[in-house]
């Protein structure tokens, strides 16, 4: 056993590639200026650096650099492509649809608009986590401004029809704000031929640094116009001012460029080791798969242990490896997983569910140990 546990909680973070990494250590010291300043060599040549960091990203998404607005993540991006767009365009509308399965940081927001005069339409999902496009298409009203739809699921790894759903969007002249902070990065994602207007998305979930993230804004028409929740200096395009963490965009380019080479190949690699450990445990009596596993990212698996004490199991497993139970966002909390209720699961189950994501630096070898481990303490 190793004397560290296993990581298996890719879908909280990752850690920087090490390419990454060197790529970002000269903005750190030699490279350190700020690249709003425009007078000299410094500033240019850290504004280059952005300018880069912003082609990388827009060409793994399928977009061009102009439409990428540079955050400190994506929370920061799900807030001001919701309440941007939303303040900026009221005059439309006060309706906003979205799932019952998005992370918190778009539920909440779109709770909060809620306080605002805003009329918020959560949509039910199946017991598989998938959504009902026909109910989609129903709750469109006049006044419908925004459809907020993630991309994938943070937690079951359930991957929704987003181009049908920006194709409903589209023919209702409504917006489409696709969280896809867990596919960017992960899955072939295109913005345009997935009819998407507005796209959050994060660094430390592609292996590249913490505390930076982009939004797309869709600049070709139906054009995008979001206000900006923050104030002073106008940058990026007046929707968000505040200096740019160079380095931290500058690792966010380089991570999406390694995405942009090796992502089918790492999405097959994945996919056969989350198959070897499901195969592993599936046998165990009371095991069952959360979510639609034929519709899901390759590298996440979300186990429902309904077996005596299976509400216990994950701080068991805490000693050997490092898994969740859901959202690293709301884990300070003590209430199951909003995710999985929606889906139907007991409280019991979903207290006894445990989210197995599998990264760029997972080995077979560690996940025969993981099978082992599972087996020995459950029998134990």
């Amino acid at each position: 056993m190793n004397s560290y546990p296993i990581y298996l909680d890719y879908n909280a973070t990752t850690p920087c590639d090490p390419q990454v990494l060197e790529t970002m250590l000269p903005f750190f010291s030699q490279h350190f200026g700020n690249a709003a300043s425009k007078a000299h060599a410094h500033g240019w040549y850290a504004e280059e650096a952005v300018d880069r960091a912003r082609e990388q990203v827009a060409s793994l998404i399928g977009a061009t650099a102009s439409e990428i607005v540079f955050t400190s993540g994506a929370t920061e991006s799900v807030n001001l492509a919701i309440q941007g767009y939303a303040v900026r365009n009221e005059a439309k509308g006060k309706h906003i649809i979205t799932i019952a399965t998005e992370h918190k940081a778009v539920l909440d927001t779109c709770e909060y608009l809620g306080t605002k005069g805003y009329n918020v339409t959560v949509l039910p999902v199946s017991p598989n986590g998938m959504i009902d496009l026909n109910q989609l298409k129903d709750s469109i009203q006049e006044d419908t401004l925004l459809i907020a739809a993630m991309y994938a699921n943070n937690e079951t790894g359930v991957i929704f029809p987003v181009a049908e759903i920006g194709r409903i969007a589209r023919e209702k002249a409504v917006a489409f704000f696709c969280d896809a902070t867990q596919a960017v990065g992960k899955l072939p994602v295109n913005v345009h031929d997935d009819h998407i207007d507005l796209m959050a998305f994060s660094g430390h979930k592609m292996y590249g640094p913490k505390g930076v993230g982009a939004l797309y804004v869709r600049k070709k028409e139906p054009k995008m116009e979001i206000a900006s929740l923050l104030h002073g200096g106008g940058h990026e395009r007046k929707m968000r001012s505040g200096t740019l963490n160079v380095p931290g965009i500058v690792g966010l380019g380089k991570a999406a460029e390694i995405c942009q080479h090796i992502m089918m190949e790492e999405s097959l690699r994945l996919r056969e080791l989350r198959e070897q450990f499901w195969t592993g445990i599936k046998d165990i009596e009371g095991v069952k798969w959360n979510g639609d596993k034929e519709h899901s990212l390759s590298h996440v698996a979300n186990i429902c242990f309904d077996i005596p004490g299976g509400d216990n199991l994950i701080k068991i497993l805490s000693k050997h490896m490092s898994v969740s139970s859901g959202s690293a966002c709301s884990s300070a909390t003590v209430s199951p997983s909003h995710v999985l209720k929606a889906m139907g699961l007991t409280d019991k189950c979903a207290f006894s569910s445990i989210r197995f994501s599998l990264g760029r630096f997972t080995t077979k070898d560690e996940i025969d140990q993981t099978i082992i481990t599972i087996k020995a303490v459950i029998n134990k």
